[in-house]
């Protein structure tokens, strides 16, 4: 198998974090308290980063990822590195259900652009020892993560709409940087549409000063315009999750409201799902599906509990949506990470693999080797 060769995502995967050893919290802790140096910190790094992708071969994935052990936020990490975005304290926490994060944000201050990042040389190293026989997946959040999440300088940008073309251009660079690195499986982690799922997410919308359906549209653009460019031969995901901290949740809803630009306007290769429980509501949305290349990969193993699913359950539910989407567009997976954040989520090590080599031996089940 060759990066070259192999078309993703695949009928087993994953959606890329996973839980952070306890040599990667203490090496952070004494960095953080100038105990250690960087590049003491990138060492073990390194070494538990190597451990996890040999144990992610083991559990039969196909792509591996870094786990995203080298960062303390799924989105933050990469978004604060732009040009013109930094971080700052915030007043409070972005509130889960019965939890709260720790207070972190970004804002806009100036131009926004794409010239070095750290996450270039991140995946170099990934993709150095990922092997001939699997593909390295890299992950980063969604354009529309800026614009949801930035507190956008008014002196910059006056509105979403004037941040879009730079916020687009940079997302051109930094797809184009990560091809030229040898990445070919690219992955967009996006919450911002599951404000749409529910009226509860449609009012923070409107409260914030934000028209939903011009948000929708805006949404979509920034998605396409950013990949428009990408070559031929490498594959962009999208993962739509709906909250993942410390095994809680943002918000609910199903996706029918957001269906018809979910499924037939974004010009990714695939989606990622959450499909885990009630709070997505039912397959139906799927009819919206207007593409024959377009790969739904049903996340319908929680990333939130160590119980494992019933096999016969999660292949009766690929079959219900096989009846929307043919079974050849389908995959399966967890519907989300298991560490969004480093604190990650309230399961074990050993569960946490327990889910993964359950998703590779279902998809197995139901599509063969």
């Amino acid at each position: 198998m060759s990066i070259s060769t192999v078309t993703a995502p695949f009928r087993g995967d994953h959606v890329g974090s996973f839980l952070r050893p306890e040599s990667i919290k203490e090496a952070r802790k004494k960095y953080f308290n100038n105990q250690i140096s960087s590049d003491e910190l990138t060492t073990i790094e390194n070494e538990e980063i190597i451990k996890l992708v040999e144990k992610q071969k083991q559990a039969g994935l196909k792509s591996v990822t870094d786990g995203d052990l080298r960062r303390e936020w799924w989105h933050f990490d990469f978004l604060e590195s732009l040009d013109g975005v930094e971080e700052y304290k915030a007043d409070s926490g972005i509130q889960f259900k019965g939890v709260e994060t720790k207070a972190r944000a970004i804002r806009v201050v100036d131009t926004v652009d794409f010239t070095t990042h750290p996450m270039i040389d991140h995946y170099k190293f990934l993709h150095s020892i990922a092997g001939d026989q699997h593909v390295p997946k890299f992950t980063i959040p969604s354009p529309n993560m800026l614009l949801a999440r930035g507190n956008i300088n008014k002196d910059v940008y006056n509105q979403e709409e004037d941040l879009l073309a730079d916020l687009t251009k940079a997302y051109q660079k930094a797809i184009q940087a990560f091809y030229d690195a040898g990445c070919r499986y690219l992955q967009l982690d996006d919450t911002s549409w599951a404000g749409f799922f529910s009226d509860e997410g449609i009012q923070k919308m409107k409260d914030r000063g934000q028209d939903p359906d011009k948000m929708r549209k805006l949404f979509v653009r920034a998605v396409n315009d950013s990949i428009a460019k990408r070559p031929d031969d490498m594959v962009i995901t999208m993962h739509i999750c709906r909250g993942n901290f410390r095994s809680t949740y943002m918000t609910s809803g199903d996706y029918e409201a957001v269906a018809s630009a979910i499924f037939g306007q974004l010009n990714v290769n695939g989606l990622f799902l959450e499909f885990d429980d009630e709070r997505s509501g039912g397959f139906e949305p799927l009819r919206h599906v207007n593409r024959d290349d377009l790969f739904i990969v049903l996340g319908l193993i929680t990333s939130k509990t160590g119980e494992l699913e019933n096999k016969d359950r999660i292949k009766q539910r690929i079959e219900e949506a096989a009846s929307y989407v043919p079974y050849e567009q389908l995959c399966l997976s967890p519907q989300c990470g298991f560490a969004s954040t480093e604190e990650g989520n309230v399961l074990t090590e050993e569960e946490q693999w327990a889910k993964i080599r359950h998703v590779v031996e279902i998809a197995e089940d139901v599509w063969g080797k």
